[in-house]
């Protein structure tokens, strides 16, 4: 395989399905999985992953927005996709893409009713969000029969799922509260099931939901995180692969004295005789500022290199003093979970945002797991 001379971002679609039916195994046989791939599918390819996923036969897919949808639509996806946070603006669109909106409030469902009104053939599938403590978006139970009244009124639309969100499902000190949740979504459902005239989907799990509440299932749970190799859980992250590996090469070596400064406002001054190689990868292409002044590290020929002075937009220099390497020879930012995660708790953060900042001007490669 002929690889990029710069940086790019190397998406192994075999780590995804092995991933994919990782989690695929561990619910029941009737349980469908929505495979969220909002934010071009956690910072990796959203059309590749979709388009894979889709030939693995998965059930739904989800977004965050409507853009993102359109999108996957353009590139010939055809498997239902919901849409988790549509906007008024955009509702238009949703539907004309065949889209399915999440109807979190009463401005949008009345919003929705007015446009679709009196229109004819194919139901317009739509999802119910329920807020149950994470408290962004959704209806609460006491709108149930309002909601419902409201819903009588709307021939054309057709309630295809109602869930919520799980706020702390990772972590066990908050096991109690994520308990409460599951027993008030139950009992949301419960009531829509006696109100409503027809069976909707029912789905309230995420990633460390699927791991830790087998009894949150239900119909149908939302993958994200868990798709592209990481749990939250260092037992399940550890049976996972990585999906998404970051290289770039060494554009040129300098060798400093001591007393020499190293990029700008002079953040980083030798105090003694040093070698350093600057890459072509900065903060635009998703290096944050943060990983600079020696808080994080590349690797090249397996050792580290930390990360000098500030990161610049379109570069960073890093420290290899003792390390045997040339100009144009390959760094690794990150290629492992354990490196990522490492690389994300050095500067406070989590792996879910080192991966979603990855600029879309970082070329993505196609790989096999045999091949990297």
């Amino acid at each position: 395989m002929n690889l990029p001379k710069g940086t790019y971002l190397a998406i192994d679609l075999d780590a995804l399905v092995s991933n994919y039916h990782f989690f695929r195994n561990r619910i029941g046989a009737k349980t469908k999985i929505i495979a969220v791939i909002k934010a071009f599918a956690y910072g990796h390819e959203a059309t590749a992953i979709a388009k894979k996923l889709e030939s693995e036969g998965v059930a739904y897919f989800a977004v965050a927005y409507t853009k993102e949808g359109i999108a996957l639509r353009k590139a010939g996806i055809s498997t239902p996709i919901l849409v988790l946070h549509p906007q008024i603006a955009d509702i238009q669109a949703c539907l004309e893409h065949q889209l399915e909106p999440t109807i979190y409030n009463f401005t949008i469902l009345e919003f929705l009713q007015k446009i679709t009104r009196g229109t004819s053939g194919k139901k317009i599938k739509i999802h119910l969000k329920f807020n149950t403590g994470l408290n962004r978006l959704g209806f609460v139970m006491a709108a149930i029969d309002r909601l419902v009244a409201s819903l009588e009124k709307s021939d054309e639309l057709e309630v295809a799922s109602v869930y919520s969100h799980l706020v702390a499902s990772e972590d066990p000190e908050e096991k109690d509260f994520t308990k409460a949740q599951i027993k008030a979504y139950k009992a949301i459902v419960k009531a829509l099931d006696k109100k409503l005239p027809q069976a909707f989907q029912k789905h309230l799990a995420n990633t460390s939901g699927v791991i830790n509440y087998p009894e949150a299932h239900f119909d149908m749970v939302r993958m994200g995180i868990g798709l592209y190799g990481y749990a939250n859980d260092t037992r399940i992250t550890n049976q996972l692969h990585n999906v998404a590996s970051l290289y770039t090469r060494i554009s040129q070596i300098h060798t400093l004295e001591p007393g020499q400064s190293v990029g700008y406002n002079r953040a980083f001054v030798t105090d003694k005789k040093i070698q350093t190689a600057t890459l072509p990868i900065g903060h635009a292409d998703g290096i944050p500022r943060t990983w600079g002044n020696k808080v994080n590290y590349v690797t090249i020929k397996g050792k580290k290199a930390p990360i000098i002075g500030n990161v610049c937009m379109d570069m960073i220099m890093v420290d290899v003093s003792g390390i045997v390497c040339k100009e144009g020879d390959v760094v690794t930012i990150f290629d492992t979970q354990n490196t990522l995660e490492e690389l994300a708790t050095n500067s406070g953060t989590i792996s879910y945002e080192v991966l979603t900042a990855i600029s879309q001007r970082v070329e993505r490669v196609l790989i096999h797991q045999e091949k990297k």
